[in-house]
């Protein structure tokens, strides 16, 4: 069931000695606005969270697959799109093997995209795919180690690859069916126009989110941590026995921060994002952390999740008027605060703008 309903919501989470969003040009530091010295955590990484959250939840499982994953190849998503579609993206070759190379196919495994298997007249010949990834396979091969005379030859197979690029209407069926599959094209959105992959056009996702910013300004502390072992002889050798590696760590003691979000029912309907899809978002806002531990984030959790639904599409009330009914401020004789008990937060849920509703999910 498609949104009918236009959302904007307030988040709130905290982060106590850890590092919420490194900054890896800046040694990892964390990110901070340097004029003021509040706290910043970025859209993506907060994104990031959401995806990893919901991948875990449905194990990656069609309609709710994630596309941006780690170590992913976006390319071969484009790819099965088209194939799923029975929408050709070229023509197959086959090229005869030489005879003195058929005994270096025995055992050797080719990479995705290329196969060997016996013509019209039984004579063995390398299938080049019509959809094959020259790039990634010539990549593949280099890791194969294979002879010379064989990468010479696969490398001219290579050579007579008919690719042919998608038409308008083709790119449009691709990019319904990606944002079918993948939870997060059809929330966020995607630029899915690859030089390297079929074009599947680009997506405007309905849930956009600001970055997150700390209440109060945040100090960034620099620890210096030890390894009671060291990697290689050479250095045990260099250390005669003493076998230590220093590092870095950095931290922040304690902060509060507050991201800003919006949905709209306009890019939803477009996307196909549904009324499960929202659920499953605010599941996801709500639980992120509790699935992303680790001794670098410290402990982070959410404290606050305050949705604003509009009873229309375009909305009641102007997002920025309604964002500033959430307030979160420090209590009164807390110089330094260490915990989310040293802030108070202030909800004004009093006299809300007509067809404006405020779910309190979180807080």
């Amino acid at each position: 069931m498609s949104l009918s309903n236009r959302y904007d919501f307030v988040l709130l989470f905290d982060v106590k000695d850890g590092n919420p969003n490194g900054d890896p040009d800046a040694g990892n530091l964390p990110r901070l606005d340097a004029e003021s010295g509040h706290g910043l955590v970025t859209d993506v990484c907060i994104k990031r969270k959401v995806r990893n959250f919901v991948g875990l939840k449905n194990g990656c499982r069609r309609p709710f697959d994630i596309y941006v994953k780690e170590k992913a190849v976006l390319g071969r998503a484009h790819r099965e799109a088209f194939s799923e579609l029975n929408i050709s993206l070229g023509e197959e070759s086959l090229v005869p093997i030489p005879e003195k190379l058929l005994s270096a196919f025995d055992d050797f495994t080719l990479p995705e995209g290329l196969e060997v298997r016996e013509d019209d007249e039984e004579r063995p010949v390398v299938v080049v795919a019509a959809d094959a990834d020259v790039k990634e396979i010539k990549s593949a091969i280099k890791d194969l180690k294979p002879s010379k005379e064989v990468k010479n030859f696969l490398d001219s197979c290579l050579k007579g690859v008919k690719a042919r690029k998608p038409k308008a209407e083709e790119v449009s069926k691709g990019r319904d069916w990606m944002c079918q599959q993948f939870f997060d094209i059809r929330t966020f959105g995607a630029v899915m126009s690859l030089k390297s992959a079929p074009n599947c056009g680009q997506v405007r996702g309905p849930v956009q989110l600001t970055f997150a910013r700390s209440i109060s300004p945040i100090v960034a502390l620099e620890h210096s941590i030890t390894r009671m072992a060291v990697a290689t002889e050479a250095e045990a050798e260099k250390q005669e026995g003493d076998n230590r590696t220093m590092g870095r760590k950095h931290t922040v003691p304690y902060g509060v921060y507050m991201a800003h979000g919006f949905v709209s029912s306009f890019l939803a309907r477009q996307t196909g994002f549904s009324e499960d899809d929202l659920k499953l978002l605010w599941q996801a806002l709500s639980q992120m952390f509790e699935h992303d531990r680790s001794a670098a984030r410290g402990e982070m959790t959410t404290r606050g999740l305050y949705v604003f639904k509009h009873d229309s599409d375009l909305g009641n009330a102007p997002a920025h008027e309604l964002f500033e009914r959430i307030t979160v401020r420090r209590r009164d004789g807390v110089d330094v605060p260490r915990a989310f008990a040293d802030y108070a937060v202030a909800v004004d849920g009093a006299s809300l703008p007509s067809g404006v509703t405020l779910q309190r999910l979180v807080g």
